[in-house]
C-alpha cells in the first residue's frame, strides 16, 4: 500500500513570480545543490526553462552507511537518486510533477506540486506518494521515505527563502 502526505513551503512577502523565477534559473539550482552538498553529494544534471515551463533533473548520492539500518537491509550500495521535476508555464497557479528513482530500487516516489498565491505571499505545496514493493517491511520503508523527504523539503524551503531574501529583500 502506498503512503501520501502534503508539505507546504510558505514564502511570506514573496510572489509566485519570484519563486517561479528562482526555479527557472541555473544560479538558483547551482546554489541550492551547493547548500545540499553539506549533507551528501549532489548535482544538477539538466535544467530547461522557457515559455512552456521548467524541467530539472538532479542527482543525489546517499552513502550506504548514512542510510537507516532497515534500508541497509535491502540497499547494498550507495543510493543514487535521480530526481526529475517539471513545472507548467507561469500563470496564476503553477502545477508540476516530480519523481525520484533509484536503479534497482525496491519502490518509487512520485508526486505533484502546486505554486499559488496567498494573502501574505505564496505557497509551494508538494504532495509525494511513496510505494515500496517489499512484503512486511514495505510500509515501514514508505514511512521512512516520507519522513526523510519532509526533512529534505524543509531544508530546500529554508534555502529558497534565504535565496528569495537575497534576490528580493523584503526589509
Amino acid at each position: 500500500m502506498a503512503r501520501r502526505l502534503d508539505y507546504s513551503a510558505r514564502y511570506p512577502l514573496h510572489t509566485t513570480k519570484e519563486v517561479y523565477g528562482a526555479l527557472s534559473t541555473r544560479a538558483y539550482w547551482d546554489a541550492r545543490m551547493a547548500e545540499m552538498r553539506k549533507y551528501s553529494p549532489n548535482e544538477v544534471v539538466d535544467l530547461q526553462a522557457g515559455d512552456s515551463g521548467i524541467e530539472v533533473e538532479v542527482r543525489h548520492i546517499l552513502p550506504r552507511d548514512m542510510l537507516p539500518e532497515i534500508a541497509q537491509t535491502v540497499i547494498r550500495k550507495d543510493m543514487v537518486i535521480t530526481r526529475k521535476e517539471t513545472y507548467s508555464a507561469f500563470g496564476p497557479e503553477v502545477t508540476g510533477e516530480f519523481s525520484a528513482s533509484i536503479p534497482a530500487g525496491p519502490g518509487s516516489l512520485t508526486g505533484t506540486t502546486r505554486l499559488f498565491a496567498t494573502d501574505t505571499g505564496c505557497t509551494l505545496r508538494t504532495s509525494p506518494l511513496a510505494k515500496v514493493f517489499i512484503p512486511l517491511i514495505g510500509p515501514k520503508l514508505e514511512q521512512l521515505m516520507l519522513v526523510n523527504l519532509v526533512d529534505l523539503l524543509r531544508a530546500e524551503a529554508e534555502f529558497t527563502q534565504q535565496w528569495l531574501e537575497e534576490q528580493h529583500p523584503t526589509t
